[in-house]
C-alpha cells in the first residue's frame, strides 16, 4: 500500500527520535537497525527508503540530538540562572537518563573514533552550545549593561561546558559501583563550577 508523503514524513521523523535516543543510551556500535525501526514501529526494510546508509543515518540522528541544549534543559525558563541550569546538568536525573540527554556527554568518544562526517556533526553541535552558554554567561550581566560576548566569555564557556561534559561522564562510570562517588563528583563540581561564575547555589 503507497504510504501519504504525510506518513512518510511522520515515519522519518520516528526514525530519528528513535535512532537519537537509542544511541544515546547505548551508544553507536550498540544499536542496530532492526532495534532503530522496531522502536519507531517500522519495519527493517523501511529505513533504507528514508536513509541512504546506516552512515547517513547516524550522522542525521546525532545532530537531531544537539536539538537537546545544554542552555534551555527541561524546566529552564528566561529567568533560570546560569548556576541553576549547571545544577540541572549536573544532576541524578540527567546522569539517569542518558537517551534523552547531552548528546556530547553520551556519544563524544564514539564520534571521536568515528571521525569524518561525524565529527563534523558534533564539532558543529559543540559550537552551538558554547555560542549559546556564552550568550547566557552575557545574559546574566545584562543589569550590568553588558550586551556582547566577549572572548573571556567564550574562554568561561568552554571551561565550563568542558568540566560538565566530564563530570557527567565520569558520574555515569561511577553510578553503578560507587553511587556515592559518583553523586559526589556532581556535587562538588555543581559547587565549584557555581563560585567560578560568582553565583550563589539554589
Amino acid at each position: 500500500m503507497k504510504v501519504s508523503k504525510a506518513q512518510a514524513a511522520e515515519n522519518r521523523q520516528g526514525i530519528l527520535d528513535a535512532a537519537s535516543r537509542l544511541y544515546r543510551e547505548r551508544g553507536l556500535t550498540g544499536v542496530g537497525v532492526a532495534d532503530i525501526t522496531r522502536d519507531a514501529g517500522l519495519t527493517h526494510g523501511g529505513l533504507y527508503r528514508h536513509f541512504a546508509s546506516k552512515d547517513a543515518l547516524v550522522q542525521e540522528a546525532c545532530a537531531r540530538a544537539f536539538d537537546w541544549s545544554m542552555t534551555p534543559l527541561e524546566g529552564a525558563t528566561p529567568h533560570t540562572t546560569v548556576g541553576e541550569r549547571i545544577q540541572r546538568y549536573l544532576s541524578p536525573q540527567h546522569r539517569d537518563a542518558p537517551g534523552t540527554g547531552c548528546p556530547v556527554a553520551a556519544l563524544a568518544v564514539d564520534a571521536a573514533r568515528a571521525g569524518g562526517g561525524l565529527s563534523e556533526v558534533f564539532a558543529e553541535g559543540i559550537e552551538r552550545n558554547i555560542q549559546r552558554f556564552a550568550q547566557l554567561l552575557v545574559d546574566s550581566r545584562a543589569e550590568a549593561g553588558s550586551a556582547t560576548v566577549r572572548s573571556q566569555d567564550r574562554d568561561c564557556a568552554i571551561q565550563v561546558l568542558a568540566t560538565m561534559v566530564g563530570g557527567l561522564v565520569l558520574a555515569r562510570a561511577t553510578a553503578a559501583a560507587q553511587p556515592a562517588l559518583s553523586d559526589e563528583l556532581l556535587t562538588t563540581l555543581q559547587t565549584q563550577l557555581i563560585g567560578l561564575l560568582g553565583e550563589e547555589p539554589r
